[in-house]
């Protein structure tokens, strides 16, 4: 059980840093990874495995 809670939060973490590392991004950085604005949090979910 604490294992699963520890991956969860790790997993949390890396989601987190996902978004924000995008989000400093320009419109112009994110076209070019084929991103939007909008698809952050999508991209990020699915980096992580959500």
């Amino acid at each position: 059980m604490t294992v699963n809670i520890a991956q969860k939060i790790s997993s949390w973490r890396k989601y987190r840093e996902t978004v924000n590392e995008l989000g400093r991004m320009s419109d112009r950085e994110l076209s070019d990874l084929g991103i939007g604005r909008a698809d952050i949090r999508r991209v990020a979910r699915t980096a992580v495995g959500f």
